[in-house]
């Protein structure tokens, strides 16, 4: 069980996570967002991954095994890290339509899958 709930934060956290990091990047098609300067974006964008770090940390602390959860510290980063890749591709393929994921990319998550296997090999 808590695997599956650190999974479900670390997906809660890296949506908060892409989005603090490129919302702002289709946020500039608003012409009030336009008017704003670095700083103010950089203020949002902080604002958008406190919520990040309200999911991250949880989900640090439960899965870990140190702390009674089902993951060693290598295996929590990269669960996050692939989750991270997922999150950002879907993130991408929704909101900037004109991004493509082409076969470069998906052979790319395919290794992936394989650094998650061997880091979970015994």
């Amino acid at each position: 069980m808590k695997s599956v709930v650190t999974i479900v934060l670390l997906i809660l956290s890296n949506t908060f996570m892409t989005l603090a990091w490129y919302g702002h990047l289709k946020f500039a098609e608003w012409k009030w967002f336009n008017k704003l300067g670095l700083i103010a974006i950089v203020l949002i964008s902080w604002g958008i991954a406190f919520f990040e770090y309200c999911f991250q940390v949880p989900a640090n602390k439960i899965g870990f095994k140190g702390n009674g959860g089902p993951f060693s510290l290598i295996q929590l980063k990269v669960i996050q890290e692939v989750i991270t890749l997922v999150i950002f591709v879907i993130f991408t393929i929704l909101v900037f339509k004109k991004e493509t994921f082409r076969v470069n990319h998906a052979i790319g998550f395919v290794f992936l899958i394989l650094a998650v296997y061997f880091i979970f090999k015994k």
